[in-house]
């Protein structure tokens, strides 16, 4: 398996090193509208927390500002460079872990999580690995599985550029998820036009 699903991710290293544009978000409000989301479906206070493609923390430094306790957190992602600059942030209760879970998918164990999220990490992805990686981390996770993608069914114009992000159909991850589990929520009511989705999926 090649990674060039990771290649995006180098593109923009090189381009931005660890500041905000290594994340390839358009700007730190709409990331921490996703992020919101999360805690909007998931009860998150107290639990084990995976981030896979964590990249430079974030997620655990916007938990931590909102006053989320987890009772842990990993973070993993594919460049060694922003999880040295995430370890050096200091976040409480928080590790994180350099590493291709697509490729070895035993990296979602860490810390044997009961939440494992995903926040646009699927986007440079194709529909065969982001679903085999989704099913991996369905199988790690004790609890619930959090992901949002870019949304195909937005109602605005497609012909968008979007650099190397893809859009993703929302009807066929949420038709796997439910070969998976009864209890899913699917949510795309927080951006205009319904530009991105987030499916939440429980085992309890």
């Amino acid at each position: 398996m090649t990674d060039d699903y990771l290649d995006p991710y180098r593109d923009a290293q090189d381009d931005h090193g660890n500041e905000f544009g290594v994340t390839l978000w358009a700007n730190t409000k709409s990331q921490e509208r996703r992020f919101k989301v999360f805690t909007q479906m998931c009860y998150l206070p107290g639990k084990r927390i995976l981030d896979a493609g964590c990249s430079r923390g974030d997620l655990a430094e916007y938990l931590g500002r909102q006053g989320v306790e987890y009772g842990g957190y990993v973070g993993i992602d594919g460049l060694t460079e922003v999880i040295d600059y995430a370890n050096r942030r200091g976040l409480p209760r928080a590790e994180f872990h350099a590493g291709d879970f697509v490729a070895d998918t035993t990296l979602l164990a860490i810390g044997s999580p009961q939440v494992i999220t995903f926040s646009g990490t699927l986007n440079t992805m194709d529909d065969e690995t982001a679903m085999k990686l989704l099913d991996a981390a369905w199988d790690a996770c004790s609890e619930t599985l959090l992901f949002n993608f870019l949304s195909s069914r937005t109602t605005r114009d497609q012909r968008e550029e979007l650099g190397p992000a893809r859009r993703l159909d929302p009807l066929k991850y949420l038709g796997w998820a439910l070969q998976h589990t009864g209890v899913v929520q699917l949510r795309q009511d927080y951006f205009k036009h319904g530009h991105d989705a987030t499916i939440k999926m429980s085992k309890v």
